[in-house]
């Protein structure tokens, strides 16, 4: 597998792991002195992180959550450790879309591969019947 395509697996796991509630599973996408900035909150390092998201509030009506992940545009450095990445996402709860926004990635590469150096999310737009707090970041 090539350096872009790990990159794209990992921001499947984050995906994958996030939507089903596997914050430790989502926090060891990051560098042991990764960060992860939302709207709303910030961790760094895995543990870091996965209690910023763990501190998030839920509403009792959402009983399932979707990211889809596209467009990932991803550009490796020369000397092949480390990368910038971007992606747009867009979240469906269960009202439908809830809210879009973007990815803007720092990656490095770690012993046990590609990692979040730093991962800031952005969110653009937010239903008005959203099920999530209001975090509209523009």
């Amino acid at each position: 597998m090539n350096d872009t395509s790990e990159i794209r697996d990992l921001y499947t796991r984050y995906t994958y792991n996030g939507d089903r509630g596997r914050l430790a599973e989502l926090a060891a996408c990051f560098a042991a002195d990764g960060t992860l900035e939302f709207p709303g909150g910030k961790g760094t390092g895995p543990e870091g992180i996965a209690a910023a998201l763990a501190n998030t509030e839920a509403d009792p009506a959402r009983t399932f959550t979707r990211h889809h992940v596209t467009n990932p545009l991803i550009d490796i450095s020369e000397d092949g450790q480390s990368a910038t990445g971007r992606a747009y996402f867009s979240v469906y709860c269960n009202n439908g879309v809830d809210h879009v926004g973007t990815y803007n990635d720092q990656l490095c590469l770690t012993s046990d591969g590609w990692r979040f150096a730093y991962r800031l999310v952005r969110v653009d737009w937010q239903s008005p019947i959203s099920l999530s707090p209001q975090i509209v970041t523009r």
